[in-house]
């Protein structure tokens, strides 16, 4: 423990980081610098930490505003490639992790420190996620786990240290709820939903209304993509902070982005915890929608492939992978061709798709109307049919005559059109 001159600790001001930093100067004996990532979650979780975090005894403490470069270089990417965690999870947390790693590893640099330390328990997947994260940037930099060496075994052990050590962590009431928050999510764990029958209370919500409680009247708006990004909402082009803002006040009076999920965490539990996204919510739903209009079929179904396995990587924490950089790479080309807009209805929780259109468009009116059209001729899907279909009748016709020699023709069956 004594290697360590100086540390980078990842530092959010709550009760954990607070007494990290007192703990590593005390077992590591090494200088503590704290590094707070700013990604939209609102001043007050910010405010007051630079203070906080010298007073519990860093020797410096810096704060990063990264919302820009979370939602372009990471939340939308990952919208790009469609990559959704179990059907559900928008890997709201899942996608910044590895910018806080990076940053963490920038500092590190930046102040010549051999050390970067953060509060994850030993039973998260945030854990893996930073430390891969580092190991993929800077691997020469050590890791430090309070949790998986201390003995504070609780909430209670940690508040007894605090008051030993004269570590100033204000008042020591805290939810139930872990929670998580950025510009597109919170997250909520453990309380009530520790029970994966119990009913979130509604209390527990922090952006989102009840559907219930939602406007009697549906809200229609637009978005415009550009190669598979939003770059606009109701016809004003806009960066992606004022984007999703605006999408989030829309999506979260309408209540729309809730999901209750039970996920199976990467170290090998499973877990329930409940996930508010909403201008994520309508961004999937309206770039699906646009994508259904612009993607020819194999290269659509082929994408949903990658999205499942971009949703795996990116949940594992493993965003700087070879894999994930080469699947990123094919989304990129993939959705060259998305560009257009969308129409979407808000309604009591739901996010429907309602129009879209976009100069790129495969849709041909001609070729799918059930009215009389001049350019489909129905007699050729015959014989489509048919070679379609050959190998399931030569199976058909070999199970009926036991003779997988005998040739249509003796049969006396024809397959062609």
């Amino acid at each position: 423990m004594k290697n360590v001159k100086k540390a980078i600790l990842a530092y959010s001001g709550g009760l954990d980081t607070s007494i990290i930093v007192s703990w590593l100067k005390e077992n590591y004996g090494c200088e503590v610098i704290t590094v707070t990532a700013d990604l939209g979650q609102g001043d007050v979780e910010t405010a007051g930490l630079e203070a906080k975090a010298l007073a519990s005894g860093a020797s410096k403490a810096i704060i990063l505003d990264l919302t820009e470069e979370f939602l372009t270089d990471y939340a939308f990417p990952t919208l790009q490639a469609g990559a959704v965690y179990e059907g559900l999870y928008l890997l709201g947390t899942a996608t910044a992790r590895p910018l806080i790693a990076k940053k963490l590893v920038e500092v590190a640099h930046a102040e010549g420190a051999d050390a970067i330390a953060h509060g994850c328990t030993g039973k998260g997947n945030d854990q893996v996620r930073f430390e891969l994260g580092v190991k993929a940037l800077d691997p020469s930099l050590k890791l430090i786990a309070p949790w998986r060496e201390w003995t504070i075994e609780s909430r209670e052990d940690a508040v007894a240290y605090a008051q030993e050590h004269n570590i100033p962590i204000g008042s020591v009431a805290e939810s139930v709820y872990s929670r998580d928050a950025n510009l597109w999510h919170i997250s909520h764990e453990g309380g009530v939903l520790e029970d994966p029958w119990a009913e979130p209370e509604e209390d527990m919500f922090k952006v989102s209304s009840a559907p219930e409680a939602a406007p009697d009247d549906p809200e229609y708006l637009t978005i415009e993509f550009e190669h598979g990004l939003p770059v606009g909402v109701n016809g004003c082009a806009m960066g992606a902070v004022e984007l999703l803002t605006m999408l989030n006040g829309l999506a979260a009076t309408h209540g729309v982005g809730r999901a209750d999920i039970v996920e199976n965490r990467l170290v090998g539990m499973k877990s329930r915890g409940v996930y508010e996204t909403p201008g994520g919510t309508v961004l999937y739903a309206a770039l699906q929608g646009l994508e259904s209009l612009c993607l020819d079929r194999e290269t659509l179904h082929y994408k949903a492939i990658v999205a499942q396995k971009m949703a795996d990587l990116v949940y594992y924490g493993l965003w700087f992978s070879p894999l994930r950089q080469a699947l990123q790479a094919f989304v990129t080309e993939a959705t060259a061709c998305v560009t257009g807009t969308v129409r979407l209805k808000l309604f009591k929780g739901s996010c429907v798709v309602v129009g879209r259109t976009s100069p790129n468009s495969l849709y041909l009116e001609a070729f799918a109307t059930f009215g009389k059209d001049e350019v489909y001729n129905q007699s050729d899907a015959e014989g489509f049919i048919n070679l379609f279909g050959l190998p399931l009748t030569v199976k058909a016709l070999a199970a009926q005559n036991g003779d997988s020699s005998a040739s249509p023709a003796s049969i006396g069956v024809s397959v062609g059109g």
